[in-house]
Protein backbone atom coordinates (compact mmCIF):
# COMPACT_ATOMS: atom_id res chain seq x y z
CA UNK A 1 0.00 0.00 0.00
CA UNK A 2 1.35 3.43 -0.93
CA UNK A 3 2.05 5.79 2.00
CA UNK A 4 -0.55 8.43 2.74
CA UNK A 5 0.24 11.89 1.42
CA UNK A 6 0.63 13.34 4.91
CA UNK A 7 3.30 10.82 5.94
CA UNK A 8 5.51 10.75 2.85
CA UNK A 9 9.10 10.58 4.09
CA UNK A 10 10.89 13.89 3.51
CA UNK A 11 14.60 14.60 3.28
CA UNK A 12 16.21 17.01 5.74
CA UNK A 13 15.17 20.65 5.43
CA UNK A 14 17.65 23.50 5.01
CA UNK A 15 17.92 26.45 7.37
CA UNK A 16 16.73 29.87 6.21
CA UNK A 17 19.08 32.71 7.16
CA UNK A 18 18.01 36.34 6.72
CA UNK A 19 20.78 38.91 6.98
CA UNK A 20 19.87 42.32 8.43
CA UNK A 21 16.19 42.29 7.41
CA UNK A 22 14.78 45.78 7.71
CA UNK A 23 11.02 45.24 7.60
CA UNK A 24 9.15 43.04 10.06
CA UNK A 25 6.55 42.35 7.36
CA UNK A 26 9.24 40.70 5.27
CA UNK A 27 10.39 38.66 8.26
CA UNK A 28 6.81 37.53 8.88
CA UNK A 29 6.28 36.72 5.21
CA UNK A 30 9.51 34.70 5.08
CA UNK A 31 8.51 32.77 8.23
CA UNK A 32 5.13 31.95 6.72
CA UNK A 33 6.76 30.74 3.51
CA UNK A 34 9.24 28.66 5.51
CA UNK A 35 6.32 27.01 7.29
CA UNK A 36 4.48 26.45 3.99
CA UNK A 37 7.40 24.49 2.59
CA UNK A 38 8.48 22.57 5.65
CA UNK A 39 11.57 24.44 6.84
CA UNK A 40 12.15 23.80 10.51
CA UNK A 41 14.55 26.62 11.38
CA UNK A 42 14.94 30.34 10.66
CA UNK A 43 17.97 32.37 11.76
CA UNK A 44 18.20 36.15 11.72
CA UNK A 45 21.41 38.17 11.51
CA UNK A 46 21.18 41.61 13.15
CA UNK A 47 17.54 42.33 12.27
CA UNK A 48 16.58 45.99 12.53
CA UNK A 49 13.41 44.97 14.37
CA UNK A 50 12.22 41.74 15.95
CA UNK A 51 8.87 41.20 17.65
CA UNK A 52 7.66 37.60 17.86
CA UNK A 53 4.06 38.69 18.56
CA UNK A 54 3.91 40.92 15.49
CA UNK A 55 5.56 38.28 13.32
CA UNK A 56 2.92 35.72 14.26
CA UNK A 57 0.27 38.32 13.49
CA UNK A 58 1.65 38.37 9.94
CA UNK A 59 2.38 34.64 9.74
CA UNK A 60 -0.59 33.02 11.46
CA UNK A 61 -0.17 29.61 13.13
CA UNK A 62 3.62 29.67 12.95
CA UNK A 63 4.29 30.02 16.67
CA UNK A 64 6.26 26.78 16.80
CA UNK A 65 8.65 28.03 14.12
CA UNK A 66 8.91 31.51 15.61
CA UNK A 67 9.86 30.07 19.01
CA UNK A 68 12.90 28.43 17.38
CA UNK A 69 14.15 31.58 15.64
CA UNK A 70 17.70 32.46 16.72
CA UNK A 71 19.31 35.88 16.37
CA UNK A 72 23.00 36.27 15.57
CA UNK A 73 25.34 39.24 15.38
CA UNK A 74 27.09 38.12 12.18
CA UNK A 75 26.52 35.81 9.26
CA UNK A 76 29.65 33.93 10.26
CA UNK A 77 28.03 33.04 13.58
CA UNK A 78 24.70 32.16 11.99
CA UNK A 79 26.19 29.56 9.65
CA UNK A 80 29.08 28.34 11.82
CA UNK A 81 27.60 24.83 12.20
CA UNK A 82 26.56 24.49 8.54
CA UNK A 83 28.43 22.23 6.14
CA UNK A 84 27.15 23.82 2.91
CA UNK A 85 25.54 27.17 2.22
CA UNK A 86 23.93 29.03 -0.66
CA UNK A 87 23.71 32.80 -0.99
CA UNK A 88 20.91 34.42 -2.99
CA UNK A 89 22.10 37.28 -5.18
CA UNK A 90 20.87 39.09 -8.25
CA UNK A 91 24.23 40.76 -8.92
CA UNK A 92 26.70 39.52 -11.53
CA UNK A 93 30.18 38.95 -10.12
CA UNK A 94 33.54 39.25 -11.87
CA UNK A 95 35.19 36.74 -9.52
CA UNK A 96 34.90 33.10 -10.52
CA UNK A 97 32.22 31.54 -8.32
CA UNK A 98 29.94 28.52 -8.52
CA UNK A 99 26.54 29.91 -9.51
CA UNK A 100 23.32 27.88 -9.75
CA UNK A 101 19.78 28.46 -10.87
CA UNK A 102 17.15 27.76 -8.15
CA UNK A 103 16.25 24.18 -9.15
CA UNK A 104 19.80 22.79 -9.38
CA UNK A 105 20.79 24.89 -6.35
CA UNK A 106 18.07 23.32 -4.23
CA UNK A 107 19.00 19.82 -5.40
CA UNK A 108 22.64 20.44 -4.47
CA UNK A 109 21.68 21.93 -1.12
CA UNK A 110 19.50 18.97 -0.15
CA UNK A 111 22.12 16.50 -1.38
CA UNK A 112 24.56 17.98 1.14
CA UNK A 113 21.99 17.89 3.95
CA UNK A 114 22.86 14.23 4.65
CA UNK A 115 26.27 15.37 5.91
CA UNK A 116 25.09 18.05 8.29
CA UNK A 117 23.09 21.31 8.53
CA UNK A 118 22.79 23.31 5.31
CA UNK A 119 21.38 26.79 4.76
CA UNK A 120 20.45 29.32 2.16
CA UNK A 121 21.05 32.96 2.89
CA UNK A 122 19.12 36.04 1.76
CA UNK A 123 20.20 39.61 2.36
CA UNK A 124 18.87 43.07 2.97
CA UNK A 125 15.80 44.34 1.17
CA UNK A 126 17.57 47.37 -0.31
CA UNK A 127 21.00 46.06 -1.32
CA UNK A 128 21.19 42.32 -0.69
CA UNK A 129 24.30 40.65 0.67
CA UNK A 130 27.70 42.33 0.80
CA UNK A 131 30.69 40.89 -1.07
CA UNK A 132 32.14 39.68 2.23
CA UNK A 133 28.90 37.88 3.09
CA UNK A 134 28.73 36.30 -0.36
CA UNK A 135 32.31 35.10 0.04
CA UNK A 136 31.38 33.26 3.23
CA UNK A 137 28.89 31.02 1.39
CA UNK A 138 29.80 27.87 -0.52
CA UNK A 139 27.98 28.81 -3.71
CA UNK A 140 25.62 31.38 -5.15
CA UNK A 141 22.13 31.12 -6.60
CA UNK A 142 20.65 33.64 -8.99
CA UNK A 143 16.96 33.65 -9.85
CA UNK A 144 16.49 34.48 -13.54
CA UNK A 145 14.36 37.57 -13.98
CA UNK A 146 13.75 40.31 -16.53
CA UNK A 147 17.20 41.93 -17.11
CA UNK A 148 15.51 45.33 -17.13
CA UNK A 149 14.01 44.73 -13.66
CA UNK A 150 16.07 42.17 -11.78
CA UNK A 151 15.34 42.88 -8.16
CA UNK A 152 12.88 40.65 -6.33
CA UNK A 153 11.20 41.41 -3.04
CA UNK A 154 12.93 39.52 -0.20
CA UNK A 155 9.91 37.31 0.52
CA UNK A 156 9.46 36.54 -3.19
CA UNK A 157 13.05 35.34 -3.52
CA UNK A 158 12.71 33.27 -0.35
CA UNK A 159 9.48 31.75 -1.65
CA UNK A 160 11.11 30.57 -4.87
CA UNK A 161 13.97 28.89 -3.04
CA UNK A 162 11.74 27.37 -0.35
CA UNK A 163 9.52 25.90 -3.05
CA UNK A 164 12.50 24.45 -4.94
CA UNK A 165 13.92 22.90 -1.75
CA UNK A 166 10.49 21.40 -1.02
CA UNK A 167 10.51 19.71 -4.40
CA UNK A 168 14.11 18.58 -3.95
CA UNK A 169 13.15 17.00 -0.62
CA UNK A 170 10.39 14.98 -2.26
CA UNK A 171 7.42 17.32 -1.85
CA UNK A 172 6.22 16.49 -5.36
CA UNK A 173 5.59 12.93 -4.18
CA UNK A 174 2.69 14.09 -2.04
CA UNK A 175 -0.38 13.03 -4.00
CA UNK A 176 -3.04 15.53 -5.00
CA UNK A 177 -6.07 15.11 -2.78
CA UNK A 178 -8.65 12.91 -4.52
CA UNK A 179 -12.20 14.15 -5.15
CA UNK A 180 -14.49 14.11 -2.12
CA UNK A 181 -16.94 11.86 -3.97
CA UNK A 182 -15.04 9.76 -6.50
CA UNK A 183 -17.09 8.43 -9.39
CA UNK A 184 -16.58 5.60 -11.82
CA UNK A 185 -16.07 6.39 -15.52
CA UNK A 186 -19.29 6.84 -17.45
CA UNK A 187 -20.48 3.60 -19.04
CA UNK A 188 -21.21 3.45 -22.75
CA UNK A 189 -24.86 2.76 -21.92
CA UNK A 190 -25.04 5.99 -19.95
CA UNK A 191 -23.29 7.92 -22.71
CA UNK A 192 -25.80 6.66 -25.29
CA UNK A 193 -28.59 7.93 -23.04
CA UNK A 194 -26.80 11.30 -22.84
CA UNK A 195 -26.68 11.53 -26.64
CA UNK A 196 -30.30 10.41 -27.05
CA UNK A 197 -31.57 12.97 -24.54
CA UNK A 198 -29.53 15.76 -26.11
CA UNK A 199 -30.67 14.81 -29.59
CA UNK A 200 -34.29 15.24 -28.42
CA UNK A 201 -33.37 18.53 -26.68
CA UNK A 202 -31.74 19.98 -29.78
CA UNK A 203 -34.72 18.97 -31.91
CA UNK A 204 -37.00 20.56 -29.31
CA UNK A 205 -35.33 23.97 -29.68
CA UNK A 206 -35.16 23.60 -33.48
CA UNK A 207 -31.38 23.60 -33.45
CA UNK A 208 -31.43 21.18 -36.39
CA UNK A 209 -33.77 23.36 -38.45
CA UNK A 210 -30.86 24.62 -40.57
CA UNK A 211 -28.22 22.06 -39.62
CA UNK A 212 -27.56 18.42 -40.42
CA UNK A 213 -28.49 16.52 -37.26
CA UNK A 214 -26.14 13.61 -37.99
CA UNK A 215 -23.13 15.90 -38.39
CA UNK A 216 -23.95 17.91 -35.28
CA UNK A 217 -24.45 14.82 -33.14
CA UNK A 218 -21.22 13.30 -34.44
CA UNK A 219 -19.33 16.41 -33.34
CA UNK A 220 -21.19 16.44 -30.00
CA UNK A 221 -20.17 12.81 -29.44
CA UNK A 222 -16.55 13.63 -30.18
CA UNK A 223 -16.59 16.57 -27.75
CA UNK A 224 -18.02 14.52 -24.88
CA UNK A 225 -15.82 11.50 -25.57
CA UNK A 226 -12.73 13.73 -25.45
CA UNK A 227 -13.94 15.10 -22.12
CA UNK A 228 -13.79 11.56 -20.62
CA UNK A 229 -16.74 12.21 -18.30
CA UNK A 230 -17.16 10.20 -15.14
CA UNK A 231 -20.56 8.84 -14.22
CA UNK A 232 -21.57 11.85 -12.12
CA UNK A 233 -20.56 14.33 -14.81
CA UNK A 234 -22.35 12.36 -17.54
CA UNK A 235 -25.50 12.27 -15.39
CA UNK A 236 -25.35 16.03 -14.98
CA UNK A 237 -24.95 16.61 -18.73
CA UNK A 238 -27.81 14.20 -19.37
CA UNK A 239 -30.06 15.95 -16.84
CA UNK A 240 -29.44 19.26 -18.64
CA UNK A 241 -30.68 17.78 -21.90
CA UNK A 242 -33.73 16.26 -20.22
CA UNK A 243 -34.57 19.56 -18.55
CA UNK A 244 -34.59 21.41 -21.88
CA UNK A 245 -37.49 19.25 -23.08
CA UNK A 246 -39.26 19.40 -19.73
CA UNK A 247 -39.02 23.20 -19.66
CA UNK A 248 -40.73 23.47 -23.02
CA UNK A 249 -43.43 21.01 -21.94
CA UNK A 250 -44.12 22.89 -18.70
CA UNK A 251 -44.57 26.11 -20.63
CA UNK A 252 -46.97 24.55 -23.13
CA UNK A 253 -44.65 25.01 -26.10
CA UNK A 254 -45.12 22.54 -28.97
CA UNK A 255 -42.45 19.91 -29.55
CA UNK A 256 -41.49 18.71 -33.02
CA UNK A 257 -42.07 14.99 -33.68
CA UNK A 258 -38.36 14.21 -33.32
CA UNK A 259 -38.49 15.40 -29.69
CA UNK A 260 -41.51 13.25 -28.90
CA UNK A 261 -42.49 9.63 -29.20
CA UNK A 262 -41.11 6.47 -27.63
CA UNK A 263 -37.96 6.96 -25.68
CA UNK A 264 -38.90 10.38 -24.27
CA UNK A 265 -37.88 10.11 -20.60
CA UNK A 266 -40.53 10.38 -17.87
CA UNK A 267 -40.26 13.58 -15.79
CA UNK A 268 -38.79 11.81 -12.75
CA UNK A 269 -35.79 10.61 -14.76
CA UNK A 270 -34.24 14.07 -14.60
CA UNK A 271 -34.34 13.94 -10.80
CA UNK A 272 -32.86 10.44 -10.87
CA UNK A 273 -29.95 11.70 -12.96
CA UNK A 274 -29.32 14.61 -10.59
CA UNK A 275 -29.55 12.38 -7.53
CA UNK A 276 -26.56 10.47 -8.87
CA UNK A 277 -24.57 13.68 -8.28
CA UNK A 278 -25.29 13.55 -4.57
CA UNK A 279 -27.85 16.36 -4.48
CA UNK A 280 -27.45 20.15 -4.90
CA UNK A 281 -23.92 21.56 -4.85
Amino acid sequence: MAPRGDIVAMLSAPILVLVAPQDIVNIGSAVRIAKNFGLAQVRLVAPEVFDAWRIEGIAHNTGDLIEKITIHETLEAAIADCTWTLALTARERTAKRTVYRPGPAAAELIAHADSGPVAFVAGREDKGLSNDELDRCTALVTIPTNPEYKSLNLAQAVAIMCYETWLARGGERRPIKPPRKPAEPASMQLMERVFADWRRALWAIEFFKTRQSANVMRSWREILFRAELDGREASLVRAMGIEVVRFLERNGLPLPPEAQGPGTPPPEEAEDALEELGGPG
